[in-house]
């Protein structure tokens, strides 16, 4: 297994450090492909966290020594092999949990996410595969984003923001950011779901509101942030 297996495998055996770890884990991971620049900071892990900044330093100083993420002062951090590893299984629980509460148990997608964090850590490798397989072994997960699989590999979508479209242009909306239950309310209200066409009628200038048109109806003013928060693909 080596000595970085050997060690992720050890984090696993403490419940505690494994869950704080694997939300470390996860969080730098998604700063590293989002929206966030290459560089992961101290600073931008500890405000997606929620904690102090010196107690994110505390946690990716104790993660270096399980060799789990490469930590350079100044220069940001980056996950290990093994780091990715813990970071891509959670992500598949995660999502597949999002995804079997949406599609079996009825909540919306503003209610999933915050379920998913509760019971990511605790679900054997046996629910796991069972759950996959009521899905019918999906591969995109309740907002659009993609579903790891079970060795680890992930898709890598090259998908643009809503805000980039220019009047006249039109695509379909395949993922959207998860990280705020009160927008994902405001696109269900709108009928921004996913594999909706959404044509731009109009763009104000200096960062303003764009006109937008719903699978041919529903005309609605969209602002920016809401815009760069829905991500799109040409029909």
């Amino acid at each position: 297994m080596g000595e970085q297996g050997g060690k992720a495998s050890a984090v696993a055996q403490d419940n505690v450090l494994s869950e704080a770890v694997q939300d470390y884990l996860k969080s730098i991971y998604k700063l590293a492909i989002g929206e966030s620049p290459a560089t992961v900071t101290t600073s931008l892990i500890a405000e997606r966290m929620k904690v102090s900044a010196a107690s994110a330093t505390n946690m990716i100083k104790k993660l270096a020594e399980l060799n789990l993420v490469d930590h350079t002062p100044y220069q940001g951090v980056a996950l290990t092999s093994a780091g990715e590893r813990i970071a891509l299984e959670i992500i598949r629980h995660h999502r597949l949990l999002e995804l079997y509460l949406s599609q079996a148990l009825g909540y919306g997608w503003d209610e999933v996410d915050a379920e998913a964090d509760r019971l990511e850590h605790a679900i054997s490798e046996d629910f796991e595969d069972r759950m996959d397989e009521a899905l019918g072994f999906p591969t995109v997960g309740a907002h659009g984003e993609p579903i790891p699989t079970k060795d680890g590999a992930i898709a890598s979508p090259t998908y643009r923001r809503l805000s980039d479209l220019q009047a006249g242009q039109s695509a379909r909306i395949r993922q959207v950011s998860d990280r705020n239950a009160e927008l994902l309310r405001y696109l269900d209200d709108m009928g921004l779901h996913l594999g909706a066409l959404v044509a731009v009628e109009e763009t104000a200038p200096f960062q303003g509101p764009m006109i937008v048109s719903v699978d041919g109806r529903n005309r609605h003013h969209i602002g920016i942030e809401v815009a760069q928060s829905v991500f799109v693909e040409n029909d």
